[in-house]
């Protein structure tokens, strides 16, 4: 009996299936309508006889879907709708008496919340192999130096290890990101029914405990219409997929013959169809592409939910690719970046080379004159015209002679050997000696509170 006269147009009943993608929620559905069916035997609701029934054809029906032999069949709306069928196929009326107490808006969420707990944690893990590669890179190239750039130009030297670090924190921060997510993954919907509640005393501390929840969720109309946790996973993604693309783009711009910084693995690099000399970063540059993608998935989801009146709607049916594709995309790139920074090849000699431009100390020339006692901004100045001399010559810095030295500045003038020796190559790396700067000192302390704050990263 259906509530319908006429069949679903097949134009609508394609629109509304889900199934072609919802199902891989099958695990996390079958858990759940494991301990729904064992919090319904403990309140009386169902029968023991009927929960080892039920028990049974639960098991049956994931052996089949872990093997690819699970028939979907066209009246399948979503995997939700297929695994009761199936269930009631093999255990009768038992199998008819799952869905008590249970609406699928509570079970959909449920399912989803539990996906995307899991790979919050996933994203975790992999982001703590992905620090650790950093920080056994950064303790190797500890003392290497290369220039920092600013606008992409040359602005100060620093250590290698130094600047690999900056994603080890950044991807710090980002596991910190998706331990929020766990935490928005924390309180259990199922058993608020479709908006209201269900008209039985149910124990939803018994499924919350069964599926690893810590509670339960105090508003049945929330719990329905709430995608709340999706919405930050997905922001923690996008920001974490944004990283790695930055990290994708040095190594483009390192892997040049411009820059001749470093070599990326065979393993994750392509050729050409027509010029046989090309190794390409192709691997490194879809990390870049890869970031716009999750956050369009953000802003699509954001766009699903605004203005969406409480509870549900079909609407949110849209939130399951938009989440599926980014947990792919970016668990692949995690990976991808994990095992590009460990077989990457850094080339001593080009950084040094580069880092070796006297340009590059014009900061600490200015430092210098401030600590004889000449006012930043004037001593800005002052060395901002020494670098117009040499290069209206030619020539570097320390090619200037001491008449054009005092000539720009008395002061400089009196103590040109100071000024000769921080044009002394790789001097100044060790004279950024605050707190978080890149001097060897300063840098062994940062390599170990990198390798604390690893210690309470998930384990891989």
């Amino acid at each position: 009996m259906s509530r319908f006269r006429e069949p679903q147009d097949p134009l609508f009943a394609q629109l509304n299936s889900s199934v072609s993608f919802d199902r891989r929620l099958y695990p996390y559905d079958i858990a759940q309508s494991r301990a729904h069916a064992k919090m319904l035997a403990a309140g009386q609701i169902i029968g023991g006889d009927d929960l080892a029934t039920l028990l049974d054809a639960l098991a049956a029906v994931e052996r089949e879907l872990d093997a690819g032999e699970f028939e979907f069949l066209p009246a399948d709306e979503d995997i939700h709708m297929a695994i009761e069928r199936r269930v009631t196929e093999i255990g009768g009326d038992a199998g008819a008496r799952l869905h008590t107490a249970r609406s699928r808006n509570d079970q959909v969420v449920t399912d989803l919340m539990l996906f995307t707990r899991e790979h919050a944690r996933t994203a975790r893990t992999e982001l703590a192999a992905l620090m650790r590669s950093l920080l056994e890179r950064a303790r190797e190239h500890a003392d290497w130096p290369l220039p920092g750039y600013t606008h992409l130009q040359r602005a100060q030297p620093v250590y290698l290890g130094h600047h690999l670090l900056a994603y080890f924190w950044m991807a710090r921060r980002d596991s910190r990101r998706f331990a929020a997510v766990e935490e928005a993954c924390a309180l259990l919907p199922l058993g608020s029914g479709a908006l209201a509640g269900v008209n039985f005393d149910i124990d939803r501390g018994l499924v919350a405990r069964e599926l690893g929840f810590a509670g339960v969720s105090a508003n049945s109309v929330d719990a329905v219409s709430g995608r709340d946790f999706a919405l930050d996973y997905l922001a923690a993604a996008a920001t974490c997929a944004t990283h790695l693309s930055r990290f994708g783009s040095e190594l483009v711009l390192w892997s040049t013959a411009e820059f001749g910084f470093a070599e990326l693995p065979d393993a994750w690099s392509s050729g050409s169809s027509i010029m046989p000399q090309k190794k390409n970063p192709d691997a490194a540059e879809l990390l870049r592409a890869k970031a716009p993608r999750v956050v369009a998935h953000l802003a699509a989801l954001h766009g699903v939910i605004h203005a969406l009146p409480l509870t549900y709607s079909k609407d949110l049916q849209e939130d399951k690719e938009h989440l599926f594709d980014s947990t792919d995309s970016l668990e692949a790139a995690l990976r991808a970046a994990s095992a590009m920074i460990q077989g990457v090849s850094f080339q001593r000699e080009q950084m040094a080379a580069a880092a070796a431009d006297e340009s590059l100390a014009a900061t600490d020339i200015a430092d210098l004159l401030v600590r004889l006692g000449v006012p930043f901004r004037r001593a800005h100045g002052i060395v901002a015209g020494l670098v117009r001399a040499a290069i209206d010559e030619g020539v570097p810095l320390s090619a200037l002679s001491d008449a054009q030295v005092a000539a720009a500045s008395a002061v400089l003038g009196e103590h040109a050997d100071e000024l000769r020796a921080l044009l002394a190559r790789d001097a100044v790396l060790e004279t950024k000696i605050s707190a978080g700067g890149t001097a060897g000192a300063r840098l062994a302390e940062q390599l170990a509170q990198a390798g604390r704050a690893l210690d309470e990263e998930p384990s891989t």
